[in-house]
């Protein structure tokens, strides 16, 4: 197999300003230095002409693209906006109204990026190994799967959702992606050009797993990943789809557990193993493994394995009605009707006293209860009263455990494993059980 191309879209905005450090190809031109593209009559304005398309290709290996105002961390509470610089060529093309900015380069320098982007490339270099084998496992996966659609002409499958009267039932996968492979943010792999793939650690762990994914029954692996599973992985169909998948199981973050047999799909369970913290590999406060795995903004975040966040009655009818775009009234509960075997929420239903609604799946109802997203919906809900009124929840406590969707690798436990020895390969087979590793290309 030829080493393939990804296309990643960069930032989507009505006018982009960059700089061409080094020279580009363009329209038959030869280009340089500072350019500014905007949205124009449905096309891409660009030099005093509107074109449909707009391709930069490097003239030489060592030119550079500066994007500026590049938006990361969309929607969570680490958003900010920076600076970028890339590699490869810039393709401009219109999406849903506003002008988006396409990186198109070789998948290995797309990994070396990622990988700098998704951790501190200071990591433990085992663990740096285990996450480019992933990174590309995922990333080779969702082409595979965007051709299949395309071939088969399900273009609406990227989007899926099911809905009642009473029940709205949604994930979110990559429903926004039919111009472009990935997209550039935690919605995807985190992709910051080589703003930070400056470390020679991430180069060496991309080219000594070269080509190398994570097959299961000939197909490569959609191997996920998030930042703290919590103590206990999840299963694809809590998160996306109804179609599990056999290395994407709910099992403990732990070679020898203690709660191998507990089900924390019961109430009771899910409440007793998020109000304690069981041994796991994501389960530390070692500081020193903590600044040298992950990036300066997630270490912002410092209770990713137990958490709690509090909401008064104002502040949490607030936050839903505004999230929801309904009218609930003061809330009176919030109750889990169902949860994954990781204790993760898949359907919650809200009572207000004007509505009450039932939704999923996780990353919904996380981002309904939050400005941003909660860390995860692996949480138990508590409900605090004044002597005036025992009707009307004066305050609601969440507790919660983990920190992302908890399925298939979880970074923080990875890199845990990594300092105490274990070697890419181990790693692997503990976040991902019944998968190969293969040579690809």
């Amino acid at each position: 197999m030829r080493k393939p191309e990804v296309s990643v879209c960069i930032v989507q905005a009505e006018k982009i300003h960059f700089n061409l450090d080094g020279q580009f190809n363009a329209k038959g031109m030869t280009v340089s230095g500072l350019q500014e593209t905007e949205i124009k009559d449905g096309g891409i304005l660009w030099n005093g002409n509107v074109y449909q398309e707009l391709i930069f290709k490097p003239v030489s290996k060592d030119a550079v693209i500066n994007i500026h105002d590049v938006v990361i961390g969309i929607n969570f509470h680490w958003q900010r906006t920076e600076s970028q610089t890339f590699k490869g060529a810039i393709k401009f093309i219109v999406n849903d109204g506003k002008l988006g900015a396409i990186n198109i380069l070789p998948v290995e320098d797309y990994l070396v990026s990622v990988i700098s982007s998704e951790m501190n490339a200071n990591a433990p270099a085992e663990f740096l190994k285990a996450h480019a084998v992933i990174s590309r496992s995922w990333l080779l996966a969702q082409i595979e799967k965007r051709k299949e659609l395309r071939a088969d002409k399900q273009d609406n499958a990227f989007f899926a959702f099911k809905k009642a009267d009473d029940m709205l039932v949604r994930w979110y996968d990559r429903e926004d992606h039919t111009l472009f492979d990935v997209c550039a943010d935690d919605h995807c792999q985190r992709y910051q050009g080589i703003t930070r793939a400056s470390n020679p650690e991430v180069e060496r762990a991309v080219q000594q797993t070269a080509g190398m994914v994570l097959k299961f029954n000939g197909k490569i692996c959609d191997a996920r990943f998030s930042k703290c599973c919590g103590g206990m992985m999840e299963r694809f169909s809590a998160c996306w789809e109804d179609d599990d998948k056999a290395y994407l199981i709910a099992k403990p973050d732990s070679i020898d557990s203690e709660v191998k047999d507990i089900e924390l799909t019961d109430e009771v369970n899910a409440r007793r193993w998020i109000e304690t913290a069981p041994k796991a590999f994501c389960n530390t406060d070692n500081k020193r493994l903590i600044k040298v795995i992950l990036n300066n903004y997630d270490q912002e975040t410092d209770d990713f394995y137990r958490w709690k966040i509090r909401y008064s009655q104002h502040q949490i009818a607030q936050l839903i009605n505004s999230k929801t775009k309904a009218d609930f009234g003061d809330i009176i509960d919030i109750i889990p009707i169902k949860r994954g075997r990781s204790a993760r929420i898949i359907l919650l239903k809200i009572v207000g006293t004007k509505k009450t609604f039932t939704f999923g799946k996780e990353l919904e109802i996380r981002r309904i209860l939050s400005d941003s997203h909660l860390k995860s919906s692996a949480f138990v809900v508590d409900k605090v009263f004044t002597e005036n009124d025992n009707e009307i929840p004066s305050e609601f406590i969440l507790t919660g455990a983990g920190w992302g969707h908890g399925v298939g690798l979880c970074q923080i436990g990875a890199a845990v494993m990594a300092d105490q020895g274990f070697d890419y390969q181990q790693i692997l087979t503990h976040y991902y059980p019944n998968a190969n590793i293969q040579q690809l290309y």
